[in-house]
């Protein structure tokens, strides 16, 4: 049974910076990718950015040069570092873990920004 915790999120004024947290454990076979996705009130659930094993990384075109994603992998662990945040930025952040075929989901941290 894989677990996935997330932590970080909270609430921080526009041009401040937060960073996101998420370990997964108990799976049984390597992750292949690992990454965040957000969801905003009526929205759908889109991708933040992603870094695979090898350490490929993929960005949405709202957060490059604002959001970094790194890994630990040792501990099967990401961060999205987020800086120069602003009120769009908002949402509900899921962590997201691709291993073999199967894909698990945290169970979210919210994220607010103020203007």
């Amino acid at each position: 049974q894989v677990q996935i915790v997330e932590s970080g999120g909270g609430l921080v004024q526009a041009g401040g910076s937060l960073r996101l947290s998420c370990a997964a454990s108990g799976n049984r076979f390597s992750i292949y990718r690992m990454g965040w996705y957000r969801q905003a009130p009526g929205e759908q659930r889109d991708l933040v950015a992603h870094i695979t094993r090898s350490g490929a990384t993929d960005y949405a075109d709202s957060v490059k040069g604002r959001f970094t994603i790194s890994r630990d992998s040792g501990k099967n662990t990401v961060f999205l570092q987020m800086n120069s945040l602003k009120p769009e930025d908002t949402a509900v952040y899921y962590c997201n873990v691709v291993i073999s075929t199967n894909v698990y989901w945290g169970q979210g941290t919210q994220v607010t920004v103020s203007s």
